[in-house]
């Protein structure tokens, strides 16, 4: 079985399944509720919260897809290995979000290039759909200090790799996606 590579920058992509697909998505506000899909879910959160608010809406969010049938596994670093235990056929698996995880992997001060290859390769031979949600932080000025230029660098070659990649690419805005790879 294929699986299906869907990516968003508030983008979002997926396929039907078959080997060596997988789905992208990034999208904006409302992305996971436009990624949502129904069979055998996985919810991959990649956030690790570091104060009282991020752990209230952590909670907020993991009994809100709890409700909903999702499982959620959380992991904010070891995305690719994660991925490869939990993709099987007849499963989906939706991953939020890509540019949390690459904030984790600077915070860390781990090697993200690495990291990056090996996750965009891990999509190349996962099975069942996967759907991966991300922010597009390209769009705007170029930011005013090295850290952040480096972060919007990270996101954007992460983004354009697994793109390259996926199946359909769908950029979304104000809750409409728009196709951007089919």
């Amino acid at each position: 079985m294929r699986a299906r590579r869907c990516w968003g920058l508030e983008q979002r992509c997926e396929r039907e399944p078959g080997p060596g697909r997988h789905p992208i998505r990034q999208v904006p506000k409302g992305r996971a509720d436009h990624a949502r899909i129904r069979r055998d879910r996985i919810y991959l959160a990649t956030s690790e919260p570091f104060d009282d608010e991020m752990r209230d809406r952590v909670a907020r969010h993991r009994a809100d897809r709890d409700a909903d049938g999702w499982i959620t596994v959380e992991e904010p670093l070891a995305l690719a290995e994660t991925l490869a235990a939990q993709a099987k056929p007849g499963r989906a698996v939706l991953v939020e979000c890509l540019t949390t995880w690459l904030g984790n992997l600077m915070h860390h001060e781990r090697d993200v290039p690495a990291a990056c290859t090996a996750l965009v390769a891990g999509l190349e031979t996962v099975s069942g759909h996967v759907i991966l949600v991300g922010t597009e932080v390209g769009l705007g000025i170029v930011p005013e200090n090295a850290l952040a230029r480096r972060f919007r660098d990270h996101a954007g070659r992460l983004h354009q790799d697994i793109a390259a990649i996926a199946d359909r690419v769908e950029l979304v805005v104000a809750g409409l996606p728009l196709v951007v790879k089919e």
